[in-house]
């Protein structure tokens, strides 16, 4: 056929992604890879195919054009090299970095007049890009970090492909796991477009609660570097907050961090965040707000539960859906983003916010 887009062969290292593009418009495609049985085993029934393979070897995929006028049956076989220099499990680089208002911010890492988005991205960098293992801070809801790997990280089946590393803790004397858990929520791309950027669709890893009745999709909150509303002394010292429900709130300082809560680097009066939020996790045990615990989601959340529990702290790729709530097979990820998913505040203990020190590919790490 004239004009498929497709060539035959193709090499390529493991752990790098190939976009295969067919040019003819057909009324559906389906896409198989052929195992050593000659057996085909179904890949995709979208347009494009993005092959991945976590193994060097030979791989024969195939492409049949589903058309009433032209149907047409193409073979492509790709070589998977080992790559040359051996890749990271830990992470590579971070892309952005901005948090919410919280009392962290401006410390985790530390601002210094004069530094700029740059500079504070750099300093990130410095705190889990590789085995760096310091926390950052990503403030209150919406507060997010983008990272990613030098590689893409495969999507193995029925088993969880990344890990994620905070500073959560049990307290044992509950009667359900919670201690410390501030869940932050983890979305995930493809560098579809190959311009190692991550600006290509963005996916959600569906937690334990993204169908929780409570859980907020489509959620959006403003926070205000300045108050306007007529309150009284200590609430001005806050940070003001209004959500797309019409509601509004201070994120307020406490006599533990009394530096500016809002990110002290960013050139604007106001920040905006888009996403799911989820329901709040806290309570005054006692009553009298000098016990306050957050309970832990059961899984799908940075920062949710302890290091040491790296079942809980782990990620499958399979988890992933668009933003109608569909589930997505990607079969694997180069982007990863982290932002907090709560939006709360627990008395003198301050807003929850996210934290995280590391991130890695489990892949990699079990070789």
């Amino acid at each position: 056929m004239v004009g498929l887009g497709i060539d035959s062969q193709y090499s390529i290292e493991r752990m790098k992604l190939l976009v295969l593009h067919p040019q003819y418009e057909a009324q559906g495609y389906r896409w198989t890879q052929v195992n050593n049985d000659g057996i085909d085993s179904l890949l995709s029934t979208q347009r494009d195919l993005y092959f991945c393979a976590a193994k060097a070897g030979d791989y024969v995929v195939r492409l049949q054009l589903v058309d009433s006028l032209n149907p047409y049956m193409h073979e492509v076989h790709i070589r998977v090299w080992e790559e040359q220099v051996a890749y990271s499990p830990y992470l590579s680089d971070v892309y952005e970095y901005c948090p919410a208002p919280g009392q962290f911010v401006n410390e985790m890492p530390v601002y210094e007049e004069g530094d700029t988005e740059e500079s504070m991205l750099q300093k990130v960098r410095d705190c889990i890009v590789g085995t760096q293992n310091s926390l950052i801070t990503l403030g209150s809801y919406g507060g997010y970090v983008t990272f990613g790997f030098d590689h893409c990280v495969f999507n193995r089946p029925e088993l969880c492909d990344f890990a994620i590393y905070g500073n959560a803790y049990y307290d044992m004397s509950l009667d359900r796991l919670g201690g410390s858990s501030e869940p932050g929520i983890v979305m995930v791309a493809l560098d579809i477009n190959g311009n190692d950027l991550p600006d290509d669709p963005w996916y959600e890893l569906a937690g334990s609660e993204y169908n929780n009745d409570s859980t907020i999709h489509q959620y959006e909150v403003v926070y205000y570097r300045q108050d306007t509303l007529s309150v009284d002394t200590m609430r001005q010292k806050g940070v003001l907050w209004k959500d797309s429900k019409g509601q509004y709130g201070y994120l307020q300082k406490n006599s533990y961090h009394s530096q500016g809560y809002f990110p002290a680097w960013l050139d604007t009066d106001t920040l905006l965040f888009r996403g799911t939020k989820l329901p709040a996790n806290a309570e005054d045990l006692n009553g009298d707000g000098t016990r306050w615990v957050q309970y832990a989601y059961d899984w799908g959340y940075v920062d949710a539960h302890p290091n040491s529990q790296l079942e809980k702290i782990s990620f499958d790729i399979a988890w992933a859906v668009d933003e109608k709530g569909q589930q997505v097979h990607l079969p694997a990820i180069h982007f990863v983003r982290v932002y907090t998913g709560v939006l709360q505040t627990c008395g003198w203990l301050g807003e929850t916010s996210t934290e995280l020190s590391k991130a890695v590919d489990l892949n990699l790490l079990e070789e």
